[in-house]
């Protein structure tokens, strides 16, 4: 007997009418009329059952911090920096632990159950750190939190952020983390890179670097970041995230950068909601959007996830932890409006940042893990256009959260207002 039973599903690829059958925490039926019996049987009449979001870029560690110390008054990036330099020293691990954890209570609401979160290495308390450790395995049995040990001052700019990264690896961080662009020189940014690869080569880890997070065309740290990646052979396990230099580099430049990527085997992360939101800040008109070239580097073979980044912190005062509000801007913003292109976007949000993060038995194969959402929708397409309702959230063949379906109302003069207006 199966532990769960999905009647009358869609699946993102379009077929729709399959019975999903859960057993033991993993998919163990898929298939039209499956003759099983199951604990719990549910007819999903049709609704579209997707594997769960993953979030391929964050920072848990400051998310809901915003208006600490103070409110970023100008919105701009390196006001937010200061921002955060600023709160730094007024931290607990408690109050770090707190937010985090509503957070992620948001996340598993949202249908969020994989995470990769940046967290500063640059205190040399690594109080962010410690708390996050705590914080994974906390929400083990409802999320995947994957922290990246993350050098906001720059490894090489801040005196102690090399040997702190290392602290941070050795305490059981999963993934190397960078900005080059923050450090103080060109030459300086395209070393740490290069520390930072032979780091990550050595430890058998993934990496990930805030990279060209900058509207300078000649911001290029993304080209050495794919040198040492083919060099190092450390293909399929790095990630540029940002890259928004790229929305400002002539076009024969990117003609030879994005073929490079793809060979190396790196993968682009962008956010288009902080992206969009921080970049451009230097321009009058016409103002860049700022968002690197997603249609672009789809085509030339390049995996490109969508990342949150921020939730409420000194950067950025909006965000709600859904990743198809995300995947909403990310459509508009890089105008990916075609048919093919709004599943490109869905994608960027499940299945792209799951390879990305190393995610195991991550899909909707028999044998895959069962960490499934259902969405009151028929297609991708239409999910993000509704940012459809999470109507079940389902981790390891558990429900863990559920929404009523939404229902419009139409009120009609005279009549109550919960009348239902295809019979009115």
């Amino acid at each position: 007997m199966l532990d769960l039973l999905l009647r009358n599903c869609t699946l993102p690829d379009g077929r729709s009418g399959v019975d999903l059958g859960v057993e033991g925490g993993r998919i163990a039926a898929l298939q039209p009329r499956l003759q099983a019996q199951a604990g719990q049987e549910i007819d999903c009449s049709g609704q579209l059952l997707s594997s769960a979001f993953v979030d391929a870029h964050f920072h848990i560690d400051s998310t809901l911090s915003y208006g600490l110390p103070r409110v970023n008054q100008s919105g701009t990036l390196l006001e937010g920096i200061a921002l955060w330099g600023e709160l730094k020293p007024q931290l607990t691990q408690d109050a770090i632990v707190e937010r985090a954890l509503a957070y992620c209570d948001w996340a598993v609401a949202k249908g969020l159950l994989a995470i990769r979160s940046h967290v500063d290495v640059c205190d040399d308390r690594l109080l962010a750190v410690e708390a996050l450790l705590h914080v994974r395995e906390r929400v083990k049995p409802y999320l995947d939190l994957q922290l990246v040990a993350f050098p906001q001052d720059g490894l090489l700019r801040s005196a102690h952020a090399l040997r702190n990264l290392q602290r941070a690896l050795d305490l059981g961080v999963d993934v190397v983390g960078g900005i080059p662009h923050f450090e103080r020189t060109m030459e300086q940014g395209a070393e740490s890179v290069r520390l930072l690869c032979e780091l990550a080569a050595e430890r058998g880890l993934r990496v990930d670097l805030h990279c060209d997070e900058s509207d300078d065309p000649l911001s290029r740290h993304i080209e050495t970041l794919a040198l040492h990646t083919h060099r190092l052979g450390l293909q399929g396990r790095v990630a540029g995230s940002h890259l928004t230099s790229m929305h400002s580099m002539d076009n024969y430049y990117v003609s030879k950068l994005m073929p490079l990527m793809a060979e190396s085997g790196v993968a682009a992360i962008a956010n288009p909601l902080i992206n969009i939101t921080l970049q451009g800040r230097h321009d009058s008109y016409p103002k860049r959007r700022g968002m690197t070239r997603v249609p672009e580097l789809l085509a030339a073979g390049v995996p490109v996830a969508f990342g949150q980044d921020c939730v409420m912190d000194p950067w950025y005062a909006g965000g709600s932890g859904d990743m198809l509000e995300v995947a909403h801007m990310g459509l508009h913003v890089a105008q990916m409006t075609g048919q093919a292109a709004m599943r490109q976007c869905f994608d960027a949000v499940t299945t792209t940042p799951a390879r990305i993060l190393g995610l195991e038995d991550y899909g909707l194969d028999v044998g895959c893990r069962a960490d499934l959402v259902l969405l009151q929708a028929g297609d991708p397409a239409e999910a993000i256009r509704l940012r459809a309702t999470r109507l079940l959230v389902i981790r390891g063949g558990k429900i863990v959260a559920a929404t009523p379906a939404a229902n419009a109302r139409l009120y009609l003069p005279g009549r109550p207002a919960t009348v239902d207006w295809r019979r009115a």
